[in-house]
């Protein structure tokens, strides 16, 4: 039986939770969170043993398992750094941390102490962007020559987020959401699959904007819209928006020499990816409008009922770690991929509006397909 161990009860945890139930063979260890009443319910819900301090977390931690950092992001760099020097592999929420050159420190202890350190989303993981690399690489739409993903997620400063609550009454975290923003939250549900598929990014060409202000709590809030356009060492180039102001969409097109692939729902680890070929009717240039839908051959990996804008196994990220560990494998989710997913998203967030053309200094490879995507 392998083990996960949780740092962080929020809203978040509960969705984890409900995966985990999904997967066969993983059990939790110890959970710990810093507010001993949300522990508490979150502990007794679940019927899962709790540690009521870090450092009884840190000792708790079984040897050779993993910790899950689930906490609010401003937290992630000081915890995923003690995790890491407690001797504990570690897969965070994302982001890794909310500085680069932090990131990369976490990135040189995960090396010199031997220890796997992976990072959310794990949505590339799942069957649609799974499916979506399959039809790359197989060359369904031709060479790929330009990507254009969306994640707005409507005018958020207006809805009933108060009443958002996880299964275990958690609230949606609205004010640490807008303050650390929509960018470091969303982006890398399309940028994971993106340098899944085509690896490095070089430079990325951005602009971010606070468009909303008096957004309810504390400030100072971060840009709650960005727009960026990514340069591949592959060749390929990227569009990417992120918002909680324009109306929801959720769509990627990767346009190729032979037509549109396109994906509608990143949340949807189930999303049907279907491809139009590109014809000529006529003397008019067009996709078909009745596009077909791309599958895998045989079954994929566990899904999990919708539960509000999602309907993502968030385990399919720590199952991986954890299988790599057992069968003494690389990993796919790699440090280097969360380093350099995390050095493209803090460049999109902090582009405001002069800083220009960024070049990337990490890099990674792309990534092994899942054995079912072949």
């Amino acid at each position: 039986m392998c083990q996960v161990s949780l740092l962080g009860c929020g809203f978040v945890a509960d969705l984890y939770l409900r995966s985990l139930h999904s997967i066969e063979g993983i059990s939790v260890a110890v959970v710990h969170d810093r507010d001993p009443a949300r522990l508490a319910r979150f502990c007794t819900h679940w019927k899962l043993p709790r540690a009521d301090t870090l450092e009884e977390f840190l000792a708790a931690v079984p040897e050779g398992s993993l910790v899950l950092n689930l906490t609010n992001p401003e937290a992630h760099y000081a915890l995923n750094r003690a995790c890491l020097e407690a001797g504990h592999h570690v897969y965070s929420e994302k982001p890794l941390a909310m500085d680069v050159d932090e990131a990369k420190a976490l990135h040189g202890l995960a090396a010199a102490r031997g220890l796997l350190l992976a990072s959310a989303p794990c949505s590339v993981l799942g069957e649609a962007a799974q499916t979506l690399g399959h039809a790359l690489r197989h060359g369904v739409a031709g060479t790929p020559r330009v990507v254009y993903a969306e994640l707005d997620d409507g005018f958020i400063p207006q809805a009933a987020y108060r009443k958002w609550l996880s299964e275990t009454g958690a609230p949606w975290p609205y004010e640490d959401e807008f303050r650390v923003g929509c960018t470091l939250e969303h982006a890398g549900y399309y940028l994971a699959w993106l340098i899944a598929w085509f690896g490095s990014v070089r430079t990325v060409v951005a602009a971010s904007a606070e468009t909303v202000p008096d957004k309810t709590g504390t400030g100072p809030m971060a840009p709650d819209l960005s727009v960026a356009t990514l340069f591949f060492d592959s060749g390929v180039v990227a569009r990417l928006t992120c918002s909680i102001v324009a109306p929801h969409n959720h769509s990627i097109r990767i346009v190729g020499d032979r037509g549109v692939l396109r994906c509608d729902a990143a949340w949807d680890n189930a999303a049907p990816v279907t491809f139009a070929k590109r014809l000529t009717l006529r003397r008019r240039l067009m996709e078909n409008p009745f596009p077909r839908r791309v599958r895998l051959r045989g079954p994929t990996h566990p899904k999990v009922k919708r539960w509000g804008a999602a309907a993502m196994n968030f385990m399919l990220g720590p199952a991986e770690v954890l299988e790599a560990l057992r069968d003494g494998r690389p990993c796919r989710l790699t440090a280097e991929f969360a380093l350099h997913m995390t050095e493209v998203t803090l460049a999109i967030q902090n582009a405001g509006e002069h800083s220009g053309s960024q070049a990337m200094t990490t890099r990674c490879a792309p990534m092994e397909p899942m054995p079912w995507a072949m």
